[in-house]
């Protein structure tokens, strides 16, 4: 059975807005994922956390969230969002994102990241963000994360030190990039 309502479609997973109603399944896989997640982010564990978390993300306002789906099945296999969007000279957005342990490790965020990617580039009178840049902030020992990027075409632009507060500190981050204009893009 496959969700109708995908904004894109790769292979093995689409792309969807958060709903509301995504609350129950949304925060059970958050706790499944707990060991997966720490210490490099915190998505929200409860009810009413998740509304606090998706009611920006689906109002739009300076940021966009997409739940990765499982295509044959619907499930939910991650998020990935677009935070601090800012048009005009900038054109750019930072993304924010996390795999459930179910999906973990099975490619299914490498094919998210380029449908997202692709949303993000797409001019607007295609329904896309029409943006120019995407931007990832990476803690240095998050492999799996570091990998994804790089794999999906990012160029590591450089280093912030103490740049997010996580997991109770003000945390480095490594800076990555990809531009419409670059290869993969």
């Amino acid at each position: 059975m496959s969700f109708s309502a995908y904004l894109r479609e790769g292979e093995h997973v689409g792309l969807r807005p958060f709903r509301l109603a995504d609350g129950p399944e949304f925060t059970a896989r958050v706790h499944e994922s707990r060991h997966l997640h720490h210490p490099w982010l915190a998505p929200p564990a409860t009810t009413e956390e998740y509304e606090a978390y998706a009611t920006p993300l689906i109002e739009g306002a300076g940021r966009v969230g997409f739940l990765v789906c499982e295509r044959e099945t619907g499930a939910i296999a991650g998020f990935v969002n677009i935070n601090n969007i800012v048009y005009g000279a900038f054109d750019c957005g930072a993304l924010g994102y996390g795999a459930f342990a179910h999906a973990a490790g099975r490619g299914l965020f490498r094919e998210a990241l380029g449908l997202v990617v692709a949303q993000a580039f797409a001019p607007g009178d295609e329904g896309g963000l029409a943006l120019h840049r995407l931007e990832a902030n990476i803690q240095p020992g998050n492999a799996a994360s570091l990998a994804l990027v790089r794999g999906a075409g990012f160029r590591q632009e450089g280093f912030s030190p103490d740049f997010l507060f996580v997991d109770g500190a003000w945390r480095d981050h490594e800076r990555w990039a990809i531009t419409a204009d670059m290869p993969g893009a």
